[in-house]
């Protein structure tokens, strides 16, 4: 499964952008300001290509996605979530975009994550962030 996600637009307090799924547009997604240097808490992910793994979140207490192998980064999870508060570098998803803010953001990780496990089951899962 190849996931591709395209930021578009940034301000001072986020990163906005698209997800797609093998080419079909899924969701958009809320993340941290892109930084040279990193802000604990308050830093996207670098750009470049991570695989996806599904494994138990002791956060969550659920399983959820995993992205493996983020320079400087460790536990960068999918996630439903609304503003940059709800992530510490970690992709949230949402079906509706504002300044800030991505809404029916739990309908959209439904969706989201069944597509991923079921890929999970068949083959590597990778995630272009540009």
């Amino acid at each position: 499964m190849k996931l591709e996600l395209t930021r578009l637009v940034r301000t001072e307090k986020s990163t906005i952008g698209e997800l797609y799924v093998n080419g079909k547009f899924e969701c958009y997604t809320l993340e941290d300001v892109e930084r040279k240097e990193k802000v604990f808490g308050e830093t996207a992910i670098d750009k470049g290509t991570y695989q996806v793994v599904v494994t138990y979140s002791n956060a969550f207490k659920q399983n959820m996605p995993l992205l493996l192998n983020v320079p400087k980064f460790q536990g960068i999870r999918i996630h439903s979530g609304n503003t940059a508060k709800n992530t510490l570098g970690c992709i949230l998803v949402g079906q509706t975009r504002s300044v800030d803010f991505i809404g029916n953001s739990r309908s959209a990780y439904k969706s989201l994550f069944s597509k991923i496990k079921d890929a999970a089951k068949k083959e590597k899962i990778y995630i272009t962030i540009s």
